[in-house]
């Protein structure tokens, strides 16, 4: 079972341009899907959705380049017109809206998680990649997500307190976002390899993490 794990994710990195790129593809499609699983709150313009969670799967499956270029292409190609942001939607005014920072922020996180995964053997183990994911998630996207919210709405005309930007953009989804972030570490202990398939920094360690 181990290294049927690991030959997946050596093929994966040894993997041509092309197939690469149908993966990328592949999970940008994914991320587009999810953003359909959407609920929307009367006094915030971001909706909750399933997104994050296909963001923090393409950077375990892909690494640390693809998985975020599957973002980037996510970005990029809903930016051109293909409708499958939250609400079936596409186009520049999606990025330039509300949401755009946590669009940028999908991007950024996917290429720091995809990075330890493929660095760091350490970082297979739910006890480690919670926390990675945590950050991901609660620093990178909220925080990249609450700023640009803040430009934008400054920018409409509106006089926002950082609590009342911290309650449209961040606070509600703390819940949901924890319970996406539990499942993607369970999900990622149980198919990450935990012996090196790419000369990872800790190659040789041996772990006894849960």
């Amino acid at each position: 079972m181990e290294f049927s794990k690991v030959n997946f994710y050596r093929w994966r990195y040894e993997a041509g341009l092309e197939q690469k790129l149908i993966l990328a593809l592949t999970f940008a499609a994914i991320t587009g899907l999810f953003a359909q699983l959407r609920i929307y709150l009367p006094w915030t313009p971001v909706p909750i959705t399933m997104q994050t969670f296909a963001v923090f799967l393409s950077a375990i499956l892909l690494g640390r380049n693809w998985g975020g270029i599957s973002q980037a292409l996510y970005v990029a190609l809903g930016t051109l017109g293909v409708p499958w942001f939250a609400g079936m939607k596409g186009g520049f005014a999606v990025l330039l809206g509300p949401t755009g920072g946590y669009l940028l922020g999908f991007i950024v996180s996917a290429f720091l998680v995809g990075y330890f995964i493929d660095r760091y053997i350490a970082s297979r183990f739910f006890v480690t990649l919670f926390p990675i994911l945590l950050f991901a998630n609660f620093v990178i996207i909220h925080g990249l997500g609450c700023v640009w919210l803040y430009s934008w709405l400054t920018a409409t005309g509106q006089s926002v307190t950082i609590f009342e930007v911290l309650m449209m953009g961040s606070i509600p989804f703390v819940p949901g976002d924890l319970a996406k972030i539990f499942a993607v570490s369970a999900i990622g202990k149980v198919i990450t390899p935990k012996i090196a398939y790419n000369g990872e920094f800790d190659a040789g360690k041996r772990y006894r993490l849960l």
